[in-house]
């Protein structure tokens, strides 16, 4: 009795024979939400831990704004706003870009350490011969012997 004085467990009303339908739906819903809704870069491979921008002196001074990016890690990988591709669909990929934007330019950001010259020579004349205005290859500007960045 003093484990149970009010016995609020008789007044409640008894609880449903079956939940399974609520279950099923629930599980459903959730499933459609994830496809609907969800990011196309939760699962997909992206820049590893490697990934190295070049340093050259005068980077920031020759820095400009572009309306497109495309990341290149190695030789034929390169990733777009849509995911991975290979140079044939990057070619692809930048005739219908460079429909999208008036005046469109196209920043590289390429490996340092893993993607030859020739593939950024290939990947500029591709994108110019698309319609791009202009091709920037990233790079980052030199630590000073300071520790901080010269600006």
């Amino acid at each position: 009795m003093i484990t149970r004085p009010l016995d609020l467990a008789t007044k409640l009303r008894p609880p449903p024979r079956n939940f399974d339908f609520v279950f099923l739906v629930n599980g459903g819903l959730i499933v459609m939400f994830f496809m609907l809704f969800g990011s196309r870069f939760v699962l997909a491979p992206g820049l590893g831990v490697d990934f190295i921008m070049p340093e050259m002196p005068g980077a920031l001074a020759g820095a400009a704004r572009t309306t497109h990016v495309v990341s290149v890690i190695r030789p034929g990988l390169i990733f777009v706003d849509d995911g991975a591709i290979n140079f044939e669909q990057l070619k692809d990929w930048l005739k219908v870009q460079a429909k999208t934007t008036p005046q469109p330019s196209l920043l590289v950001r390429a490996s340092a350490s893993q993607v030859p010259v020739t593939d950024l020579t290939d990947i500029a004349s591709a994108a110019q011969a698309a319609g791009f205005v202009r091709v920037v290859v990233g790079a980052l500007e030199p630590e000073s012997p300071g520790g901080a960045t010269g600006k």
